[in-house]
């Protein structure tokens, strides 16, 4: 079949679907995963049409905007590719790679690999360093009410997946927590080589945030 018109059809789907989304989860956010999961994805063997519907449809139904439900965002997105007559097959990769990509799932025992996955999760922690990342930081922080920083509220680097979930930590600390561990957490060469410069510009910012602190 002709991929484009399917693609066509699900970055509508998406872009509708996250028209009120949060800033750091909305259609902006998926695109600039779909990019660079198609960049990613030229330097690896993989198959184009899973990395494109598992990049779009990466964060359809985040869990931590629809009270932790961790099976609505594969529900939604298996229901618009039923709907649009996509294979099987195809539609239970994508939703395992909506299943494994986050942050989060890595406190669970792998159940899941592939190199969809790798590439699409590589796309996905891309966008959560660097400049962009500072900003989507701060901007779920200032979402959830959180305060910037607070020196008495030490970075917990021992969580388990239900701390993680449920931390109200200030936003400095989310660096230590997860962001500055990406980088070691990357799985394809082209992943590593561009997590490496967004890294060091974070502890660039962090070492011009204290001095101004």
């Amino acid at each position: 079949m002709n991929n484009s018109p399917l693609i066509d059809k699900t970055v509508t789907f998406v872009r509708q679907t996250l028209q009120d989304a949060e800033g750091g989860h909305d259609w902006w956010h998926i695109n600039r995963v779909w990019n660079n999961a198609k960049l990613i994805a030229k330097t690896e063997q993989a198959d184009p049409l899973v990395v494109e519907l598992g990049a779009l449809l990466h964060d359809i139904a985040d869990s931590k905007f629809h009270n932790g439900d961790e099976e609505i965002g594969p529900k939604t997105a298996g229901d618009f590719l039923k709907d649009s007559n996509v294979d099987e097959e195809t539609i239970h990769h994508v939703q395992q790679i909506i299943r494994h990509i986050s942050f989060k799932s890595g406190f669970d025992k792998a159940g899941f690999k592939s190199i969809e996955l790798d590439i699409v999760q590589d796309a996905d922690r891309l966008d959560a360093l660097g400049a962009i990342g500072i900003a989507r930081a701060f901007n779920y922080g200032g979402f959830k009410g959180r305060e910037i920083y607070n020196p008495e509220i030490k970075p917990n680097l021992n969580m388990t997946k239900e701390e993680y979930k449920n931390s109200t930590a200030p936003s400095i600390n989310h660096f230590y927590e997860k962001l500055l561990l990406l980088k070691d957490k990357m799985n394809t060469t082209t992943g590593k080589k561009l997590a490496e410069q967004r890294h060091n510009f974070m502890l660039n910012y962090l070492e011009q945030f204290y001095s101004e602190c």
